[in-house]
């Protein structure tokens, strides 16, 4: 399933993205259908993917007339981030082979991990707010874990079982900032820094996650293209590691790295976001997370 947060008539919730056009709102359709649902997309992921087979099922058994009640059009409603506020976020840095290799850094050995705070999360056209002070805007296109299970000290073997699903994620960087400092926390944690979505692919929908192709598109030029097997460490191995470190939990996001072809490593010259600039993250078997670069006249 693919599923989303939404905003319609100043009311939020959620949903199923039955095609390129519709929604099924889940908490509508639990009243039109007398079915107990979980009211928010928290508290299905919270639920490590309990529900789902359960709620396909029940979703297939119903008839029509009660699903066209609880159908919505994308076109009446705002795409949220599909999830408003994880415990963390978790970011994977020269996590492509290619990527460490046009910064002219060692493929690392380890996981090389950073933080962004839950407040840079913005979601499918929402703006990339610019300060006046970043010279350096890039982008970073990533494909993100969401966490769905509790876990600490996971095998390898059973990392499948704690992820509920996977997002678009744009690992927003002031360049300027973040080289200068010679760490990524200031760089990497504005506001409006982690755009994210445009939904939850549920894993049952995603064979392997590391072979799915993903692309960055600025103004329509194809900027990165690569394929998420080309990962140093690949998801199941990250999920492995960080769980040795630090616990993690449901709603958790934990961003993959991103491949070669950030604007900051562009020949002969870089070049970096301005506003105005329109920035598409896709993801194979997800979509695409598509951004406008505004300045931010008041810092």
């Amino acid at each position: 399933m693919k599923l989303v947060r939404y905003l319609h008539n100043h009311r939020e919730s959620y949903a199923i993205q039955i095609n390129e056009n519709q929604l099924l709102d889940l908490p509508a359709l639990s009243k039109v259908a007398n079915k107990r649902l979980l009211s928010t997309l928290e508290r299905l992921i919270s639920h490590d993917g309990k529900d789902i087979e359960t709620l396909e099922g029940s979703i297939n058994a119903l008839p029509q007339n009660l699903r066209k009640k609880a159908t919505i059009n994308l076109e009446h409603v705002k795409i949220l981030a599909p999830v408003a506020s994880p415990g963390k976020i978790i970011c994977l840095g020269r996590n492509y082979r290619e990527h460490a290799e046009e910064q002219g850094v060692p493929v690392p050995n380890e996981p090389v991990i950073f933080m962004k705070p839950r407040t840079a999360i913005i979601g499918l056209g929402d703006s990339i707010i610019k300060p006046s002070f970043v010279n350096e805007l890039d982008y970073e296109a990533e494909l993100a874990v969401i966490i769905g299970k509790r876990g600490k000290n996971i095998t390898v073997e059973r990392t499948r079982e704690h992820i509920f699903g996977y997002t678009c994620f744009n690992d927003v960087s002031a360049r300027d900032i973040q080289f200068k400092d010679k760490q990524w926390t200031r760089g990497k944690s504005f506001d409006t820094f982690a755009p994210m979505g445009p939904c939850i692919t549920t894993r049952d929908e995603i064979d392997d996650p590391n072979n799915l192709w993903i692309k960055t598109k600025v103004n329509g030029e194809l900027r990165q293209n690569s394929s998420t097997r080309n990962m140093v460490f690949n998801v199941y191995q990250l999920v492995h590691e960080l769980c040795r470190i630090m616990t993690l939990e449901p709603c958790d996001v934990i961003a993959t790295g991103t491949p070669a072809g950030v604007g900051f490593a562009m020949k002969p010259e870089p070049r970096f976001l301005s506003p105005g600039d329109i920035v598409e993250i896709s993801i194979q078997n997800i979509g695409t997370l598509r951004n406008t670069v505004t300045a931010d006249n008041t810092t």
